[in-house]
């Protein structure tokens, strides 16, 4: 169910009809929008009673929401969602084009500065690097952890880039939460759903990511149980399904991004290195992702690729991301979108 406020409806208003809905053993989500606040119900297992919500000051009506993922729904909230990061003009979703690069694996210190400080020279706004790596080898590198963390750290004191990060289990989830911008769950773990939960039950944007072989609505329902605990900062992330074809490491799903468009008000970024696994793709792939709406693109990059630990074949070389950044900022304005070119931190007043 979806009560819908008045334009007008005041705070104490909006604060009231959420207690009222937890008095009656449910579950409020207040959803503010442009025009109007929305407040979806959960843990209701049949109707609830219209006519007693629908008498309380400052409602406008109330909706019963058919789609099972209810919170992640055009339906509860129409305008996009967007995540800003304090002190700088980050951001994913909106008009903004947002952009991720950086190493599969944080390897060493220099290995991650010198990428850090060519991305951020080229434009991007968040950096990306694998603290904890889920392999699927147990003899593969599994990344430095605590220190990968300490170090991505360093890179945002002194490039100003967000920190995204992805977190496999219980346990790293809580270090992610405590030193990352982002927390990133990967397609391993789509549904894994007490770690959904958990980050849901934190106040810190989550990225994830499509699943290996996952539909539309199992990927808005996984959405849907890290925003159930209350945790509406919800990036979602196309990275490429596993199909028959072989000229690829998966097949990039392009044709997802309008469809969430059209059914989701969380944002959405494409990774072209996963979805490929070419570096000769990566390029072309990111440019017809921002054709096709994506709010962003997720890339790896990687100084020496040879040298890589992980995921050499598809990361990109510094040069050619600047090349990408290029050329997106050409297609940009075409599909009514921006790429600022880097980060702006506020200055301390």
């Amino acid at each position: 169910m979806l009560v819908v406020m008045k334009a007008q409806a005041t705070p104490e208003q909006i604060q009231a009809v959420c207690e009222h809905i937890e008095q009656l053993g449910f579950r409020a989500h207040p959803l503010p929008g442009a025009q109007r606040t929305a407040i979806g119900i959960t843990g209701n297992k049949g109707e609830v009673d219209r006519g007693n919500l629908e008498s309380l000051s400052g409602v406008a009506e109330v909706i019963r929401v058919s789609k099972a993922y209810k919170l992640a729904s055009r339906d509860v909230k129409e305008e996009d969602t967007i995540i800003g990061f304090a002190g700088t003009n980050a951001s994913i979703g909106g008009r903004n084009l947002a952009i991720v690069a950086g190493p599969c694996s944080i390897e060493t210190p220099a290995q991650a500065f010198a990428i850090a400080e060519q991305v951020a020279a080229a434009g991007a706004q968040f950096f990306r690097g694998g603290a904890f790596k889920p392999r699927t080898s147990p003899y593969a590198f599994q990344g430095l952890g605590l220190e990968g963390l300490r170090i991505m750290a360093e890179i945002r004191d002194r490039f100003g880039l967000r920190i995204v990060t992805e977190a496999i289990d219980n346990e790293s989830l809580a270090l992610v939460a405590e030193w990352a911008d982002v927390i990133q769950i990967g397609a391993r773990n789509m549904q894994n759903f007490s770690l959904l939960k958990r980050a849901g039950r934190l106040r810190k944007p989550v990225l994830l990511k499509r699943g290996l072989s996952a539909t539309l609505e199992e990927f808005l329902m996984s959405a849907e149980y890290i925003m159930s605990e209350g945790n509406y900062q919800v990036i979602l992330c196309e990275r490429g399904v596993r199909t028959f074809a072989d000229h690829s490491r998966n097949t990039l799903d392009l044709s997802i991004v309008p469809a969430i468009r059209r059914l989701s008000h969380l944002p959405i970024l494409v990774d072209p290195s996963h979805g490929t696994g070419r570096r000769d793709s990566v390029l072309p792939m990111a440019r017809a992702a921002i054709a096709t709406g994506a709010d962003g693109i997720m890339v790896e990059v990687h100084h020496q690729p040879e040298k890589a630990l992980s995921d050499g074949p598809q990361s990109i070389y510094p040069a050619q991301f600047v090349t990408m950044m290029d050329e997106i900022e050409q297609i940009a304005p075409v599909v009514a979108r921006h790429l600022p070119r880097g980060i702006h931190v506020a200055a301390e007043v």
